[in-house]
């Protein structure tokens, strides 16, 4: 169940980063809304998964799903472009997402 709340928790934080670069320094209204519920809900997943699951190993694996769905989300905006380096590095990030979990 931790990690099932952890992996959602990763998935809240790069909804609320892509909303926080939506937000216009927090100006437009619906980002910024977005923003505010899914951070909330991301840290208390966050914290949830916290109490079972090593604190690194949690934090980590958070941080990797959310940085690389921010990424996959900003190249579906067009916001960004995914280069071929970007693309095997990100892989790289996954890869040691999925290490840690296997490991813990």
């Amino acid at each position: 169940m931790a990690w099932t709340v952890l992996i959602v928790s990763g998935l809240l934080e790069a909804v609320w980063a892509t909303a926080l670069g939506a937000s216009g320094g927090l100006r437009k209204v619906r980002p910024t809304a977005l923003f505010a519920v899914s951070i909330v809900l991301s840290m208390v997943g966050l914290a949830y998964a916290m109490r079972t699951l090593p604190t690194g190993t949690a934090y980590a694996v958070w941080v990797g799903i959310g940085a690389v769905l921010t990424v996959v989300l900003a190249v579906l905006r067009k916001v960004e472009r995914l280069t071929l380096t970007r693309a095997a590095l990100l892989t790289v990030l996954i890869g040691c997402v999925v290490g840690l979990k296997v490991v813990s």
